[in-house]
């Protein structure tokens, strides 16, 4: 059994122990991740810190559900998306009559969600920095830097496509990554 294994199941059996200081160890250790996750999940910070209350809370009283067969962290990471899932699907939509008749606040004004124009041009100039920079790197390199950011494949998937072994690829990403900011660091020079 490895070490993610053994603590996983430790963890697992803690859990349904409902030991407080494995809590007070999990918290303490996911602590900035989780709330960090929960913002960007959110989009609200006060709202992710009642949501981590609460995934905290959860994790307490449904401890027994977790099974050690995976790692903790992606329990805990579906746990707290659950929570603001159901949290964003049960919040009542407000009309913009009522906040506009709301005498406390002032009258929300509509913010346009499309991008300004400079920011587009900005985008595209970027986009075209970085494809210029990408063309002047050596193909191997190019090929998994392509593969992980803009396909989204595992390290394990780009060994697969390329027939190269993971540690290969590991070095070729790094070393993709160093030749790219190279590059994109003499083009703004």
């Amino acid at each position: 059994m490895n070490a993610m294994e053994s603590e996983a199941s430790t963890i697992a059996r803690s859990l349904r122990r409902r030991d407080p200081d494995l809590l007070d160890r999990l918290i303490e250790q996911y602590q900035h991740r989780l709330l960090r996750y929960l913002v960007h999940l959110s989009g609200n910070r006060e709202l992710a810190e009642d949501l981590f209350q609460e995934t905290w809370i959860r994790v307490l009283e449904r401890g027994h559900q977790y099974d050690g067969k995976h790692e903790f962290s992606t329990w805990l990471y579906a746990v707290a998306r659950n929570l603001t899932l159901d949290y964003l699907r049960k919040k009542s939509p407000v009309s913009l009559n009522g906040l506009m008749e709301d005498e406390e606040h002032a009258p929300l004004e509509p913010a346009d969600p499309r991008p300004a124009a400079w920011e587009l041009v900005q985008q595209h100039e970027q986009a075209e920095r970085i494809n210029a920079a990408l063309e002047s790197i050596p193909m191997e390199y190019r090929e998994t830097v392509v593969l992980r950011f803009q396909e989204g494949l595992t390290l394990e998937e780009i060994a697969t496509v390329t027939g190269a072994k993971l540690g290969t690829v590991k070095s070729r990403l790094y070393r993709g990554l160093n030749l790219l900011m190279g590059q994109l660091g003499e083009t703004q020079a």
